[in-house]
């Protein structure tokens, strides 16, 4: 039976996130960040930011500093810049994936490499298991191919199936779903789950989810997505 108690199920509307406005930069915030602060959504378990960004073109983040977070960018469309204290340079395009682990300390910048398009950007924070670590940096890309109708690992602790290495006992995984399609997540004990609709729309177990809007998923066996209308979604797993 489905659960619909506020422990259980936590729906966030994307009209609810925290807005920041700076004309070359529009950015959604899911919890807590920067000048935007709400009790109720500092972080999950881990988890600890969810920014939607557009940034136009010509425009970006400058250079600054980092530590003792994994921050990990999907790309959504358009082209992002990236360049660090490490050495480490490259354009992350639709698909693309990056994972820098900050650790110890890193500088770095975020531009889009257009002068005219946008680019469009999760950018998500996941605290690591240990501090100080030495920094490092690695990039992926996974195809749309490789996403339909199934949850495609993208992030783990070991790198499993060719995913990013996080220093965290999460996992991401990235969909695409639509039409009759339908997925289901186990979630073993002491675990729970964050699923964040990127675009489309979908129903996560039994809850009509829109572009933007998230569910947090907490005393749950299972999870269930279906009804996807061109949906591309995220579906952390996380140890709580």
């Amino acid at each position: 039976m489905l659960k619909l108690s506020l422990d259980a199920l936590q729906i966030r509307k994307s009209a609810t996130r925290g807005l920041a406005e700076h004309g070359w930069l529009s950015s959604r915030h899911t919890f807590s960040f920067a000048s935007y602060y709400d009790p109720r959504y500092v972080s999950f378990g881990p988890l600890r930011v969810i920014n939607e960004d557009k940034v136009i073109g010509g425009q970006g983040f400058g250079t600054h500093s980092h530590s003792n977070m994994e921050i990990v960018s999907y790309v959504l469309g358009g082209a992002l810049e990236h360049k660090d204290s490490m050495g480490t340079g490259s354009v992350l395009r639709y698909g693309d994936v990056q994972r820098m682990s900050a650790g110890s300390g890193v500088s770095h910048s975020e531009f889009n490499h257009s002068a005219s398009d946008p680019v469009h950007f999760l950018q998500i924070w996941i605290f690591p298991e240990a501090e100080n670590i030495a920094p490092s940096y690695e990039e992926t890309h996974f195809t749309p191919e490789s996403k339909r109708g199934q949850l495609r690992l993208i992030a783990s602790p070991d790198g499993a199936d060719g995913s990013l290495h996080i220093h965290q006992d999460a996992r991401i995984f990235a969909t695409i779903l639509d039409g009759e399609q339908k997925l289901h997540h186990a979630l073993a004990a002491g675990r729970g789950a964050y699923v964040q609709v990127a675009r489309g729309q979908l129903q996560v177990n039994g809850i009509t989810l829109e572009a933007g809007d998230a569910l947090q998923v907490s005393d749950e066996a299972q999870l269930t997505l279906e009804n996807g209308n061109d949906a591309e979604v995220l579906v952390f797993d996380l140890k709580l």
